[in-house]
């Protein structure tokens, strides 16, 4: 069951490599913290985002699709037309 949601929740991002996303991720003890950057690559247990330069002191970050599917993590797609949140809703 588990694996089949993770490998649901990397299909719907396989899709939106190379577009701007926005991230929201618990940070612990209620921080959130918010990214953006570019959906650069997904890998059968990660997927790496780079982010926008000028806001962020580091490239790179990568998150599991564990992360999205217990909602430690936040995904918006953001396009010229339209906002997709990617999440994993239960059959």
């Amino acid at each position: 069951m588990a694996k089949n949601a993770l490998l649901e929740i990397k299909r719907s991002l396989e899709p939106h490599v190379g577009q701007k996303i926005m991230l929201r991720a618990n940070g612990g003890r209620r921080k959130t913290i918010e990214r953006s950057g570019v959906l650069e690559e997904t890998y059968p247990s990660v997927f790496i985002v780079k982010l926008d330069q000028e806001q962020h002191a580091f490239k790179r970050v990568s998150y599991s699709y564990a992360d999205i599917l217990t909602d430690s993590v936040q995904v918006t797609v953001v396009s010229d037309e339209e906002q997709v949140r990617i999440t994993y809703i239960q059959h």
